[in-house]
């Protein structure tokens, strides 16, 4: 892939870090120079740094003597033991705890730092100050309890879960109990079976479940940093089940999780390998056209197809495309990215390069601390502090069933977020066509979720004004997974659509109308109008020429 650059702001902070922080990283040094500006700026300000310390001293002094100066946000589980509240050495830790943090935030707001170190002292000290709670210590009251509960077993099951996390897990508490689920067995157990494999992905062909099948196949693709069951955890949550049983002919592509030896695999080796794959299933189906589904860095990838078939003018083997929490406009507001300055960028292409692969373990991390309270600290209260068990929950399984990027890849992506060349026609190459979205005149149906913290929905919304074409959008209040994740039958599950697209998403979301339930019947109305004519179910897996091989899940799925 190439791009050509052009000259662009910084885009303006925001309050979370995303899919750009993860692939780039945070480096330590870049968070001391942070914490040095501040040291910096408590010298060259002395009269401001000594009234907020004056201020939060005389809080404190009221906080010990037992007022309550501070209500901790009802949603905040990390307080909601009425311990915290009743109990007075623990209300006064607590107030003490927030009051530090109240001061500490005006102090920062107060400076005559510039906007941009003003954001990324938000961001450090809210690191620091989820690390510090005081219910991340022993004396947690909920850990008290259990300790007098257990006779003192739970320390002893805490150290030893501490201990296993150090030597397996890169330090962090582990989120799942990996020993409750296996792929094959209880999870992506969906019959199928592998119909073509190449080095780059094995594509599965999905048994029919229904009577009566559309001509037009849908050819689900994944993100290349994940696994394809996300598709199809337990039957009730299977999408891919979804589509079979309304009459979809499904299949899915399972990509090689990389080493080494496949640091050269860049968007436009996947791309070819798509092509090859959408071709396949063509040839399987007798159909002309087939129906693209694209979730996350996935949904880049059928839009880079699409983009390079339209320049060879031969989009007319693609019928419509289907994006799930997309990034194509890959401008995000992250304070994070006020740390990835050009030399930030060829150290992680550095890093990627020479390792010849970005383990998805590191991203894991990174992603962890864009959530640390959730994804963190709440497990280091139940696996060590509580000496409990991590749950056994098949998405938490599915996230932590790591996968490694290409160099290559890594490196497209990061040029991606740096230049955002899609949003320029004939910006970017794929396969050594100059590519533009904009004359990719198919109907696309667009997902994003309002609390989306990896692909802000702000971002997604603009990636679908890049197409041309019918589009349609829909944000589904959940976030990144869970917006993927929305079968029928959830009571809580609601969504926004507003037909009138505009150019502000801030205009969109205020015209936009709330409805009841999933997308997905929305989506599947959707579809079916583009899949041609329904006809008899062929129950044959694959065919002559592409024979079933190995069952579903196939053999890329396992490879760690």
């Amino acid at each position: 892939m190439r791009e050509k650059t052009a000259p662009g702001s910084m885009p303006v902070p925001a309050n979370y870090m995303n899919a750009q922080s993860a692939m780039i990283g945070l480096r330590g040094r870049d968070l001391f120079s942070t914490l040095r500006t501040l040291a910096f700026q408590g010298l060259r300000q002395p009269v401001h740094s000594a009234r907020h310390a004056l201020a939060f001293g005389k809080q404190l002094g009221r906080v010990m003597l037992g007022d309550t100066l501070h209500k901790p946000n009802p949603q905040d589980a990390r307080f909601s033991d009425p311990t915290w509240q009743l109990n007075p050495f623990y209300s006064r830790s607590l107030q003490a705890y927030l009051t530090w943090q109240k001061q500490l935030k005006a102090w920062i707001d107060e400076s005559d730092l510039s906007p941009d170190d003003r954001t990324r002292a938000h961001f450090l000290f809210s690191l620091l100050n989820d690390a510090i709670a005081p219910s991340n210590s022993l004396l947690n009251p909920q850990a008290i309890k259990e300790l007098f509960n257990t006779g003192g077993s739970s320390v002893l099951r805490g150290a030893r879960h501490l201990f296993d996390d150090l030597l397996h897990n890169n330090g962090l508490p582990s989120q799942v109990n990996k020993q409750a689920f296996e792929v094959g067995r209880n999870l992506a157990t969906t019959s199928g079976a592998v119909v073509f494999r190449s080095e780059m992905l094995e594509l599965i062909h999905y048994k029919p479940m229904s009577e009566k099948q559309y001509a037009t196949p849908l050819l689900v693709v994944p993100p290349q940093i994940n696994k394809f069951y996300i598709f199809d955890l337990s039957p009730e949550k299977s999408f891919i089940q979804y589509c079979l049983k309304n009459d979809l002919q499904t299949f899915v592509i399972s990509w090689r999780n990389p080493d080494a030896r496949h640091r050269e695999w860049g968007l436009s080796s996947y791309v070819q390998a798509l092509e090859e794959a959408s071709d396949v299933c063509r040839a399987i189906t007798g159909s002309k056209e087939v129906n693209l589904m694209g979730a996350c860095a996935g949904g880049l990838t059928i839009a880079a197809l699409q983009g390079h078939l339209q320049a060879k003018k031969q989009l007319r083997k693609i019928g419509c495309a289907t994006y799930m929490v997309s990034l194509l406009d890959s401008q995000v507001d992250s304070p994070a990215m006020l740390f990835a300055d050009k030399q930030t960028l060829e150290s992680a292409k550095r890093r990627s390069y020479q390792s010849g692969v970005m383990d998805g373990r590191d991203m894991s991390r990174v992603f962890a601390w864009m959530r640390p309270n959730d994804l963190i600290w709440n497990y280091w209260v139940n696996n060590y502090l509580l000496g409990k068990e991590p749950p056994a929950f098949d998405i938490l399984f599915w996230n932590n069933d790591n996968t490694r990027l290409p160099a290559a890849l890594h490196g497209d992506l990061l040029d991606l977020f740096k230049h955002n060349p899609l949003t320029r026609a004939g910006a970017m190459e794929i396969c050594g066509t100059p590519i533009d979205l904009s004359k990719v005149n198919l109907d696309s149906f667009n997902v994003a979720g309002i609390n989306d913290h990896i692909t802000p929905w702000e971002s997604v919304y603009r990636s679908a004004l890049l197409l041309g074409g019918n589009t349609r959008f829909v944000l589904s209040h959940s976030g990144h997974i869970q917006s993927i994740l929305n079968p029928p039958g959830n009571p809580k599950a609601t969504f926004m659509e507003n037909g009138k697209l505009s150019t502000d998403h801030r205009a969109w979301y205020y015209d936009a109308k709330k409805c009841e339930g999933s997308w997905w019947p929305e989506w599947l109305e959707w579809i079916q109008q583009r899949s041609g004519e329904r006809r008899e179910t062929q129950l044959t897996i694959g065919n002559s020429k592409y024979p079933a091989m190995e069952a579903a899940p196939g053999t890329y799925v396992h490879v760690r």
